[in-house]
């Protein structure tokens, strides 16, 4: 069964910074390219970053490069974002996911809620 668990989401100020991991089981993540996505309220599905098997090869949607960093840990199984200088338009729910394309991915996990506020 393919299960993917983010977490990390919660409630930060503006300029704040969080780091979501992403646990993953169930296929091969060490042989599968990874991506996050976010939705914010009454939106539909953004791109946000994507990572090659390796790590090497990082791609960001514009309205978050230069603040949000994508790595990966292979040995286990795991996915990150790293959100820094945080703005209250980054306020949506994360998802990591993969296959499909990377705006409309075929499987994400159940989402963590980041909320940017003062």
């Amino acid at each position: 069964e393919v299960r993917l668990v983010e977490s990390g989401g919660g409630l930060v100020q503006p300029g704040g910074s969080l780091r979501l991991p992403c646990a993953a089981s169930g296929f091969t993540f060490s042989s599968t390219t990874m991506t996050w996505v976010r939705q914010a309220p009454g939106k539909g599905l953004e791109w946000v970053s994507t990572i090659s098997l390796g790590g090497v090869n990082k791609y960001y949607a514009d309205s978050v490069k230069g603040r949000f960093t994508i790595s990966r840990d292979n040995a286990k199984n795991t996915l990150y974002l790293q959100l820094n200088s945080l703005k209250t338009e980054d306020t949506a729910i994360y998802y990591c996911a993969y296959g499909g394309t990377w705006s409309a991915p075929e499987n994400r996990g159940q989402g963590t809620q980041v909320t940017v506020s003062s």
